[in-house]
């Protein structure tokens, strides 16, 4: 059985401060409470400029992992502003968060860029979590599943042999809104995500599913408890340790 993945998504959140005072936060409550570490795998992905300093304060931590929040689509060279996933690498990052709903809407990004950068961080041996997820638009027009079947199937490169992939599944509707889907809904758009993954990747059943969109401490254990959601992409909640300790020890 797979250990459910807690994914703390900070976005464009805090100050050098506050990072340090968070992950501290998080680093003491955890090793009171082992029980959390040994069943849930947690990671935590903060800005770029504060990976260094997650990082140090995980020194003697490291049943934390960090991840970054996007990555270029090109190796290396004049690509003013981005960084590259091996540099990503390099700075210990173990995942990378990429296709999520505000870098399609606000940088334009298509299934073929995410694809490309999703074939970047592999090679770099970073873990890609990738985003699919329909609009609130597209849900009521009846095409969510047309939206994240299409966003799936070409958001993901050719696979030939089996690489560590997650997919986060964010109805964009759900996103900061206080919005949830209904544990029904988002058991059955997980199931639906799952089936497909046969003709995606050579390993299906080995390819965590995560749950993202407004997962709070209220809701955290039902969803969770749901078939084929094998973790959450969280954002606000997990600015504050003791809301995301607790969506953490739910899983």
């Amino acid at each position: 059985m797979m250990k459910k993945l807690i994914a703390g998504n900070w976005k464009m959140n805090g100050s050098r401060t506050q990072a340090r005072a968070l992950i501290a936060d998080i680093v003491n409550n955890l090793s009171q409470e082992e029980a959390i570490v040994e069943k849930a795998d947690i990671l935590v992905c903060p800005p770029a400029l504060y990976i260094s300093d997650v990082r140090h304060a995980l020194r003697g931590y490291p049943k934390i992992k960090i991840g970054a929040q996007d990555c270029s689509s090109e190796e290396n060279g004049a690509h003013t502003g981005d960084l590259s996933a091996q540099m990503l690498e390099d700075s210990e990052c173990a995942y990378v968060i990429l296709g999520h709903s505000e870098r399609r809407q606000n940088h334009g990004e298509t299934n073929v860029i995410v694809a490309q950068k999703v074939a970047r961080a592999l090679k770099a041996d970073l873990i890609p979590i990738v985003c699919i997820g329909e609009t609130q638009e597209e849900r009521d027009a009846g095409r969510a599943q047309e939206i994240v079947l299409s966003q799936l199937q070409g958001s993901l490169p050719d696979l030939e042999s089996f690489h560590e992939v997650v997919i986060a599944y964010e109805p964009v509707w759900a996103i900061g809104t206080g919005k949830t889907a209904s544990p029904q809904d988002a058991q059955e758009m997980h199931t639906l995500i799952r089936e497909n993954l046969k003709d995606l990747v050579p390993k299906p059943e080995k390819t965590r599913i995560l749950y993202g969109g407004s997962m709070k401490p209220e809701n955290a254990k039902e969803i969770l408890a749901c078939k084929n959601i094998d973790g959450g992409l969280i954002g606000g909640a997990s600015l504050k340790a003791d809301q995301f300790l607790s969506i953490a020890r739910a899983a």
